[in-house]
């Protein structure tokens, strides 16, 4: 039987699910009631939706407990991967590494003979999602989101290119990471447990997701052809930077994803980097610091909360055949976090290696429907919502845009 302190963060892990689904609402208050302008945008922050309820949870764990015990309740959790995602987000996200990643995009582009617009695109939505892999994904999905923010988004395009976007981005991103056992979160969390190393990753889930990604950034570009001839494919930015500068900018972002399980390491990396950006901050834009510390909110959140959720998810997960399990986890990850449903999962015992593909699998597949479905999807979400209406982004169509390419995912892990 669950305590009551479980039952009450299960309430409130629903309670905040069903306020990231209204967000939009709540900036839609903000601009026709603007006495109370400031309550309604800080409501409409997706980003700050499940701190939010966390602290609530928190405040009702010390009143029911103690403080002490709410106190101990939060030492014994693991707020390393909110650290690493803030971390890794406003360091791929500096301009030297953003001028190196579009270099890369635009010779990649020139490769394929098609107008600049409809390459570019189509590269960034299948070469750099699977460059999570290596790079991990929360900094594939920064670097995805501001190319796709300065040189797409900032075009005059139709909402239906702007959602389609996002979905396939977002889908690409969370199965793209699963050709090695470091990038994707939810395969993170499972890899030493079960032994999944490189040429396991590749050979079991890796080409499968790679073939998808790559059908799924093909379809979004002939769907959208006609809009996409129209666009420039990605100007060169006249400002150079100094080689050396791009070369220890790069050494930076390797740090922090080798010593990713090291938060005092990749810490102190970080203030090192931000001590040479501000002595070269000629040769850099606005880091994104405050979009990255919201979205480390986000994640301490949805940590705090998810915890909390064990005594039903195991119960669940357990019960499960191996097909039930695959669509059962992509369905759960729209309303969990993925990586901490494959986390519960790894805690059932004697399971064969069956139910640990179609865990994993059923994970990433459905890591593209919700912003809490995957760790790097606010990311993506901070550094885009401003291109939409009302600098909010429809939950709704976020998860009729991700459905397609889901659907690529489901076929690719289930016939292949």
């Amino acid at each position: 039987m669950p305590t009551t302190i479980e039952l009450i963060g299960t309430a409130l892990f629903a309670v905040a699910v069903i306020h990231t689904f209204a967000t939009s609402y709540f900036e839609h208050l903000a601009h026709v009631q603007p006495a109370h302008a400031g309550l309604w945008h800080l409501l409409g922050e997706v980003e700050v939706v499940f701190g939010f309820w966390a602290f609530v949870f928190v405040a009702i764990f010390a009143i029911h407990s103690g403080t002490a015990s709410a106190t101990a309740y939060l030492e014994r959790l693991s707020f390393t991967e909110p650290m690493f995602v803030f971390v890794i987000m406003v360091v791929a996200g500096s301009k030297p590494i953003l001028q190196l990643t579009s270099l890369i995009i635009r010779w990649a582009s020139r490769l394929i003979p098609a107008p600049r617009g409809m390459t570019f695109y189509f590269v960034t939505l299948s070469v750099t999602p699977l460059l999570g892999s290596f790079i991990t994904e929360p900094a594939a999905m920064a670097l995805s989101c501001l190319m796709l923010r300065d040189e797409v988004f900032a075009k005059n395009i139709s909402n239906r290119l702007r959602y389609a976007t996002l979905g396939v981005l977002f889908v690409n991103v969370s199965i793209g990471g699963t050709l090695t056992p470091y990038a994707a979160p939810p395969v993170l969390m499972v890899a030493a447990k079960w032994g999944f190393d490189t040429t396991y990753m590749i050979t079991t889930f890796g080409w499968k997701a790679a073939l998808a990604v790559v059908t799924n950034a093909l379809l979004a570009t002939l769907l959208f052809q006609a809009e996409l001839r129209r666009l420039s494919g990605g100007a060169a930015d006249k400002r150079e930077t100094p080689i050396v500068l791009i070369v220890v900018h790069l050494a930076f972002l390797a740090g922090v994803v080798v010593y990713a399980h090291h938060p005092v390491v990749f810490m102190g990396l970080f203030l090192f980097f931000l001590g040479v950006a501000h002595a070269y901050q000629r040769y850099q834009n606005r880091l994104i610091l405050r979009e990255g510390l919201l979205v480390g909110f986000f994640l301490m959140g949805l940590v705090t909360l998810g915890t909390q959720q064990r005594w039903w998810l195991q119960q669940v997960l357990a019960g499960l055949d191996t097909t039930a399990l695959y669509f059962g986890a992509t369905a759960l990850t729209a309303i969990t976090d993925n990586a901490a449903l494959t986390y519960l999962g790894s805690l059932v015992t004697d399971v064969d290696d069956a139910f640990k593909y179609a865990l994993v699998a059923g994970a990433v597949t459905g890591g593209g429907l919700t912003v809490i479905a995957n760790a790097p999807n606010p990311a993506g979400f901070a550094i885009l919502r401003g291109s939409f209406a009302e600098n909010t982004i429809n939950p709704i169509g976020l998860f009729l845009a991700a459905l397609p390419p889901t659907i690529v995912a489901v076929l690719a892990f289930q016939l292949l």
